[in-house]
């Protein structure tokens, strides 16, 4: 008799920045999604697909939960909730140094309109006392009945092989939906703008990063020189910003390129030549055109 093959979907949701990308792309043993100790990085619903011979779990890392400021934040926010009833197992991220706020609050007051079970992952154990996990357990465990309840540390790999096995359990009977040498529904194009936009993100402070987006104008395989040539815009929304992103003497904008072309090389396999340019366009945040252009829908 054969063994049953599971599949199904898992989103991961949470408040910005609580590490919610680093432990998809542990889980998946690949980067797919960009990581940044600033908040809101991930703006779109990122699939990542983990296939073995056993099951195929199909994770949507969700945009961060947080109140929108602009017609782009009302479509992070849109993505992540869109994502509740859709899946057959969220995946709660919060972080171990921060009790209950508010913000969770609200997030727990959207998943009892679910009827998906709900792991809870304490993530960032690791900047904690051992003696203060017990307490957010117990805490977490009076406000909503989670399925599970598992402290991990997504930066150092830490406690993601309980949350797979956990997801086993829940997961139903199901077709392999995608390829098995499949781990993302994403372009080739858009991670390499993401990839861009993380560097970014590392490299410059305050509220710049929040105002960039990236789009990969080409990508061409230059087959006589080995080489695959790309060009990409980053657009920012104000001329200041420009300046600070090119920085002086264009030592910021080449910084930028240079760990952008080093990831990017891992994942195509390839030498890349990459050039990148600035350029502004004002207020893009707030205009459905730019947003959809820049590959938020």
């Amino acid at each position: 008799m054969t063994k049953e093959f599971k599949s199904g979907f898992v989103s991961i949701i949470g408040r910005p920045n609580v590490g919610k990308s680093t432990l998809l792309n542990n889980m998946i043993g690949e980067k797919i999604a960009i990581m940044s100790n600033k908040p809101q990085t991930t703006r779109n619903k990122v699939l990542a697909i983990l296939s073995t011979e056993e099951y195929q779990i199909v994770f949507m890392d969700t945009p961060g939960i947080h109140k929108p400021k602009n017609k782009l934040g009302e479509f992070m926010v849109k993505a992540a909730r869109d994502t509740l009833n859709e899946v057959d197992t969220i995946l709660f991220v919060v972080e171990a140094d921060k009790n209950i706020g508010q913000g969770e609050l609200k997030i727990i007051e959207e998943l009892k309109g679910t009827n998906t079970p709900v792991i809870l992952v304490i993530n960032k154990v690791d900047l904690v006392k051992k003696d203060m996990i017990l307490p957010l357990i117990e805490e977490y465990g009076k406000v909503f009945d989670f399925h599970s309840m598992i402290p991990i540390s997504a930066l150092n790999n830490d406690g993601t092989t309980m949350i797979l096995d956990d997801i086993k359990k829940i997961l139903p009977e199901g077709p392999q939906y995608f390829p098995e040498d499949m781990i993302t529904d994403q372009p080739e194009r858009q991670i390499v703008a993401e990839i861009i936009r993380e560097k970014v993100l590392q490299l410059l402070q305050k509220e710049v990063p929040h105002g960039v987006a990236v789009e990969v104008l080409s990508m061409k395989d230059n087959q006589n020189k080995d080489i695959i040539e790309i060009t990409a815009n980053i657009y920012c929304e104000k001329d200041s910003h420009k300046g600070i992103i090119i920085g002086n003497k264009g030592v910021t904008l080449k910084r930028i390129g240079s760990l952008a072309r080093a990831d990017i090389e891992k994942f195509l396999g390839s030498k890349v030549f990459l050039e990148v340019w600035v350029k502004v366009k004002k207020d893009w945040r707030n205009k459905d055109f730019f947003i959809k252009n820049f590959g938020y829908q």
